[in-house]
């Protein structure tokens, strides 16, 4: 099972992680692995690379799946609307992937 919790702030996704593995599929046929994988590392590469954010990154993978990215708690305004787009972009779409594949996926959101 795939755990995803996105955590909020005051008008702000300051982190996300995820855990777990979908096992919806064989190794290299799980579609709810690949679809959660490819939301993650597009939001991952964007923040980094269109946005220019310094996010926090962890990720392990051997411990049985597991990436946890923060973002610095302030932003330039351009840069913090940029890294806000992208990361509810990626929250709205790991949501439909959850509600789709409840049975894989569970969503979970914390307002810190």
């Amino acid at each position: 099972m795939i755990h995803a919790t996105f955590h909020h702030g005051t008008n702000r996704i300051n982190s996300f992680q995820i855990t777990g593995h979908a096992d919806s599929g064989e190794y290299g046929q799980d579609i709810v692995c690949a679809a959660v994988s490819v939301l993650a590392i597009s939001t991952v590469n964007g923040l980094q690379r269109v946005a220019s954010i310094p996010v926090q990154v962890d990720n392990r993978d051997q411990a049985g799946g597991f990436l946890e990215v923060t973002l610095p708690p302030k932003l330039e305004a351009t840069t913090e609307l940029k890294g806000q787009t992208l990361l509810q972009s990626f929250e709205d779409g790991l949501k439909d992937v959850a509600e789709n594949y409840a049975d894989f996926v569970k969503f979970a959101q914390i307002n810190d």
